[in-house]
């Protein structure tokens, strides 16, 4: 059993009667305590200079260093790696715990279980492209981007999101690609809607009806491009955006370009990462999913109305800030990022 433990003033008088030149013997005995009792306080005292008492470590833990080890290494290693799983392996060398237990080891290594993100997946030559993209135009004006008219098409579920799957990770290492869901486009859906934006504005939003052909893309684009390019002040010499899409590159929507004076920036392809309208399809998805909309008509209006709501100051901000969005694919090699 645990002797109960002296005073802070006992503590304090060995150590003015050692300041005052006693030993250890002499303490001892004027105070009635232990030798080895003075010596640990007077110890503590030269290392800590204080007699107080320090924040005790708590409870031992139940796992071995060489257990929580382990822990952190396979959550590292594969993030995606459920609590039930790592219980399951802590168990079969014989030491079982609760998932708290395992939970709290691993957020004093700094790993939280987070949300994984959806990133297209990427092959060396989608990141090559890239990082060209991206080191080409990094020394362009900024009134350069304030010229194009960004689009894209995107789906909006009825109901929400996909299912969320948690991995473990550290701080600032969501974009990480083993910390990501590869996805690809256009997996079903609710709703399928195009639009377009600029510096200056919001542009038309058009939701797709039935199957997107090529044929289809340029009467959106015949009905919606010019005007977007009109009511945004683009002028003449504007320069359009879109992805490498086979029926945004057919030959007959080039020439459609071709003969409308329209220039189209070379775009690389599977980089949703350099389209600053990727910021708004989730800012907008959002903001409708709040709105509960319970059929695909309200979908649909709900999508529109919350597309003309965006304010020309938030557009304005993602063009002024391209060149951050160059430089972090450039950090990234052309991989993934914030």
């Amino acid at each position: 059993m645990k002797n109960k433990e002296h005073t802070r003033q006992v503590r304090d008088t060995v150590v003015e009667k050692f300041k005052a030149g006693f030993g250890y013997k002499k303490i001892s005995q004027a105070l009635n305590i232990p030798r080895s009792t003075v010596q640990a306080i007077i110890l503590k005292w030269k290392e800590y200079q204080t007699t107080a008492n320090l924040r005790r470590p708590g409870r031992p833990s139940k796992l071995s260093a060489h257990t929580r080890r382990r822990l952190i290494r396979d959550a590292a290693k594969k993030p995606m790696i459920t609590l039930d799983e790592l219980q399951r392996s802590t168990a079969e060398v014989g030491d079982s715990v609760h998932r708290t237990t395992i939970s709290r080891i691993l957020h004093k290594s700094g790993l939280y279980g987070r949300v994984a993100r959806r990133k297209p997946f990427l092959k060396d030559i989608h990141k090559k492209c890239c990082l060209k993209f991206a080191t080409s135009h990094l020394g362009d004006k900024p009134n350069m981007w304030k010229k194009v008219l960004w689009s894209d098409e995107t789906k909006i579920e009825l109901f929400g999101n996909n299912a969320k799957c948690y991995v473990w990770r550290k701080s600032n290492t969501a974009h990480h690609p083993e910390h990501t869901i590869p996805t690809v486009k256009h997996g079903g859906g609710s709703i399928m809607v195009w639009a377009c934006f600029s510096s200056a504005g919001a542009g038309k939003m058009v939701k797709i009806d039935g199957k997107m052909d090529g044929a289809k893309y340029r009467t959106i684009l015949e009905e919606n491009l010019m005007e977007s390019a009109k009511d945004l002040r683009l002028g003449q010499r504007f320069v359009f955006q879109q992805d490498n899409d086979p029926k945004h590159k057919a030959k007959s929507t080039m020439e459609w370009f071709t003969n409308k004076h329209i220039q189209v920036v070379e775009w690389p392809s599977q980089s949703p990462d350099l389209n600053p309208i990727e910021n708004l399809w989730k800012e907008l998805k959002t903001a409708v999913h709040k709105r509960s909309p319970s059929n695909l008509t309200e979908l649909e209006l709900f999508c529109k109305e919350e597309w003309a709501k965006i304010a020309v100051s938030r557009c304005a901000k993602l063009i002024e800030t391209y060149p951050k969005r160059l430089t972090a694919v450039i950090a990234a090699k052309g991989g993934a990022t914030k």
